[in-house]
């Protein structure tokens, strides 16, 4: 399983670099499939590269804080629409978006997660939620263009994508809770280990 791993994810960043005209072309597919998948490909290459049972419970990365935070921060650049913008004008920003969302999101999401607090797992949730709540309103009320690259039209598109994406988040995570499962339910895994 894990030796298809590196290729799946190689293959998704080469399939992202084939069709980044078809896919940049508008804003929807721009930012919510490629950037996703790139983020994705990272994730796979991380659960490749340190699998879960070899990662330390401790050390520099416990809690996972320092993995999610450069995520968090990577996910904040790639979302100012001054970026979406240059992505598709200057090569080497269209390169550095290839090296970054799987190098800077995907894997140290995955990395990060494995480490963090269910309580932090949560609260990180309810962020993307909001976050992509407000990227909605902003793209649906925005008077002006925010990306130059796409019309009115398409980054009103967009709003309307980012809002389906947080209320989908919302389900499925919901649902996750009360089924109890992924990880478990939070109340589990807060729960102390006993001899």
């Amino acid at each position: 399983m894990s030796a298809l791993q590196p290729s799946a994810a190689l293959a998704i960043i080469a399939t992202c670099w084939i069709f980044r005209d078809l896919l940049e072309r508008d804003p929807v597919t721009h930012v919510l499939i490629q950037l996703p998948l790139l983020a994705l490909a990272g994730a796979a290459l991380a659960s490749a590269v340190v699998p879960h049972h070899r990662q330390p419970a401790s050390g520099w990365n416990a809690g996972g804080v320092p993995m999610l935070l450069l995520a968090i921060f990577t996910i904040a650049f790639w979302m100012l629409p001054r970026m979406i913008d240059a992505a598709l004008i200057d090569d080497w920003v269209e390169f550095g978006k290839f090296i970054t969302v799987p190098g800077l999101i995907g894997m140290p999401l995955v990395l990060g997660w494995r480490q963090a607090h269910p309580l932090l797992r949560g609260f990180l949730k309810a962020q993307a939620i909001s976050m992509l709540g407000v990227m909605a309103f902003l793209y649906t009320h925005a008077p002006l263009r925010i990306c130059n690259a796409y019309l009115v039209a398409d980054q009103e598109r967009l709003g309307l994508g980012f809002l389906a994406a947080a209320i989908a988040l919302a389900i499925i995570w919901t649902v996750a809770v009360f089924t109890g499962q992924g990880q478990g339910s939070a109340i589990q895994n807060m729960q102390p280990t006993r001899p």
